[in-house]
C-alpha cells in the first residue's frame, strides 16, 4: 500500500494522471494525518471536506477523459493569510477571529482552477509579523525537528511561514502555499529542510492576500523539493487586472526548464554577507555550496553588495510603515472583531477594539510604522530608509554585471528555541538579515536544503537571481539538491 505521506508534488500529480491511485485516496490519507498531528498545531482550521471535494472532481475528470491541471489530485495547506471563499481567513490575529470571506484570493483560485485541494489553513505569524511562529492569537507553531542532544527542547519552525514549513516538513501535505515580506518563505524552509520561493515582485497576484506591507509582500511556493516548487509556482503565478503591481507576462515553463548544468553561469558571493562571528556550521554549508556550484559548471567570483547593511534598518522602517497603514482598516466597523465597552463612543471602540485584537507584536510594528511616518520624522526616516532601498537595488543591478547568480546563508542560524528571543525583538529581527536584501530589491530568491547543524538540525543555501529569471535560481536550487544528498527527516514524536 502506498504510503501517501511520502510522496511529493509531482509523484501525486503523475501517479494520479497515470491511474496508480485515486486522488480521494491521496486526500483520505493525508487529512487523516493532518488529524493526527494537532500537537504541531500547524493548522487553524481543518477542511478535510475541501481536500475530497477536489480529489473527487479530478478522479472524476481523469475518467471522463478530460485534461488534467498542473497540480490535479495534490491536497496541499493554504497559508491563513489568503483569503478562501467560505472558509475563515485569520492572518493568525483575534480581530479578523470568524472573518469568513465571500471571495477567494486570486492565487487559491488558480491552484483550485489546477486541479489542487485544500487540507486546511495553516498557522502563521499574526500578520505575517514574526520570524518564529510564535506571534499568532491561536498559539505557538512546534517544528518536527529536535536536537541531537538528547533533550526534548520545541523549536522555532520559522517565520512567517511555520505552519506551512512544520506541515510540510511532518509530511502533513506536500506543499503549502507561503508569503515572502522579508524571508517568510525562506527562512522557515531553512529552519525545516524543505525548498522554498520567493518569485520576483509582481509575478503572484496579492489580490485577497491580507497585506502586511504592500511594497514586498509576495506569495510562493513551499515544498519538498525544486521540481515540486517550480510546479506549483507555475500553478500560483500570471497576470491580474485586479492587482496593479501584478507584472502582465505569460507564465514560463519552469518545470520544463529545469536544468542542473550550469556551464557559463557565474556565482557571485557577496564579501558582505561573511559576518563577523558568522556560525561555523553556517560558513562550512556556504563553502560546500560553492563547492557544489562549480561541479555542476559554474564560475564562482567575488562581488560586492556594500549597502547590504544597511538594509535590515531600511526594512524595519519601510516594512512598519506600511503595516501601520494597511492595519488602519481593522477597526471593528466593517469585519471581523468589535469591542464596544458599555456607554463608549465612537473613538473608545476603536481603541479598545484594536487593543484586544492586534498581539503584542502587531502593536509594536504598528507604532514604529506610526512613527516613522509622521510629521517631523517622515523625512528623517521613511525617505532616507526609501533613499536606501534604492540604493540595495542598485547594488545588485551592479553586481549583474559580474554574475548571474548570488549564493549566500539562507539564516544565520539554525532553528532555535520557541521562547528563546521573544523577550529580544532586536535579536529576532537579525533572523532576517540575509533575506531581506532580495525582498528589499523585489528579486527571486529561493532557499534549499544545504546540510545538517552539529545539533542535527537543517541549515538552507539561498539562492538570488535577476529579476523575471526565476529559471535560473531553480536551476542553481537543482543543481544543489542533487549535489547535496539532503534526505534527512524529521523524526515523528508528536
Amino acid at each position: 500500500m502506498t504510503d501517501f505521506s511520502k510522496l511529493g508534488v509531482a509523484a501525486i500529480r503523475d501517479g494520479v494522471a497515470n491511474g496508480e491511485f485515486k486522488a480521494v485516496e491521496v486526500a483520505e490519507a493525508l487529512n487523516t494525518r493532518v488529524a493526527n498531528a494537532k500537537a504541531l498545531n500547524a493548522f487553524i482550521v481543518e477542511t478535510p471536506e475541501k481536500a475530497l471535494e477536489a480529489a473527487a472532481a479530478v478522479d472524476a475528470d481523469r475518467a471522463a477523459g478530460k485534461p488534467l491541471g498542473k497540480m490535479a489530485g495534490v491536497p496541499i495547506g493554504m497559508k491563513d493569510l489568503f483569503c478562501t471563499e467560505g472558509v475563515q481567513t485569520t492572518a493568525a490575529s483575534h480581530i479578523l477571529e470568524g472573518f469568513v470571506p465571500t471571495y477567494e484570493s486570486t492565487v487559491s483560485a488558480n491552484l483550485w482552477k489546477a486541479g489542487a485541494g485544500m487540507l486546511g489553513k495553516l498557522n502563521l505569524d499574526q500578520f505575517a509579523m514574526g520570524s518564529s511562529n510564535e506571534t499568532s492569537y491561536f498559539g505557538n507553531v512546534i517544528s518536527p525537528w529536535r536536537r541531537n542532544d538528547g533533550g526534548n527542547a520545541a523549536l522555532a519552525p520559522g517565520g512567517s511561514s511555520g505552519g506551512s514549513s512544520t506541515a510540510i516538513a511532518a509530511r502533513l501535505c506536500p506543499a503549502a502555499t507561503g508569503t515572502d515580506t522579508g524571508g517568510s518563505i525562506r527562512q522557515p524552509a531553512a529552519f525545516t529542510g524543505i525548498s522554498g520561493i520567493k518569485p520576483t515582485y509582481g509575478r503572484c497576484s496579492r489580490w485577497g492576500i491580507v497585506a502586511f506591507a504592500s511594497s514586498l509582500d509576495q506569495a510562493g511556493p513551499m515544498a519538498r523539493d525544486v521540481r515540486d516548487c517550480a510546479i506549483m509556482l507555475e500553478a500560483m503565478a500570471g497576470f491580474d487586472p485586479k492587482d496593479s503591481t501584478s507584472l502582465d507576462l505569460p507564465v514560463p515553463a519552469w518545470e520544463a526548464g529545469l536544468n542542473s548544468d550550469l556551464k557559463g553561469k557565474r556565482i557571485g558571493i557577496p564579501r558582505e554577507y561573511r559576518l563577523d562571528g558568522i556560525d561555523d556550521d553556517i560558513a562550512a554549508m556556504w563553502d560546500n555550496g560553492i563547492a557544489w556550484l562549480k561541479d555542476a559548471g559554474a564560475e564562482v567570483v567575488d562581488v560586492s553588495l556594500p549597502h547590504t547593511k544597511y538594509a535590515l534598518p531600511a526594512y524595519y522602517i519601510i516594512a512598519p510603515a506600511e503595516a501601520s497603514s494597511n492595519l488602519a482598516r481593522y477597526d471593528g466597523v466593517r469585519f471581523g472583531l468589535r469591542d464596544l465597552p458599555e456607554g463608549s463612543g465612537l473613538q473608545d471602540m476603536y481603541a479598545a477594539t484594536r487593543a484586544a485584537g492586534f498581539g503584542e507584536e502587531v502593536r509594536r510594528r504598528i507604532m514604529i510604522g506610526t512613527y516613522v511616518l509622521s510629521a517631523g520624522f517622515y523625512d528623517a526616516y521613511y525617505t532616507q530608509a526609501q533613499k536606501v532601498r534604492a540604493l540595495i537595488a542598485r547594488d545588485f543591478e551592479q553586481a549583474w554585471a559580474s554574475c548571474d547568480l548570488i549564493l549566500a546563508p539562507t539564516a544565520p542560524s539554525a532553528a532555535f528555541g520557541l521562547g528563546e528571543k521573544t523577550s529580544d525583538p532586536l535579536s529576532m529581527y537579525l533572523n532576517d538579515v540575509f533575506a531581506v536584501p532580495a525582498s528589499l530589491a523585489g528579486l527571486p530568491a529561493m532557499s534549499v536544503p544545504g546540510g545538517l547543524s552539529k545539533d542535527g538540525l537543517p541549515l538552507g543555501l539561498q539562492i538570488i537571481g535577476k529579476a523575471l529569471d526565476e529559471q535560473a535560481v531553480l536551476n542553481a536550487g537543482l543543481a544543489i539538491e542533487e549535489r547535496s544528498g539532503f534526505t534527512a527527516e524529521a523524526g515523528e514524536w508528536w
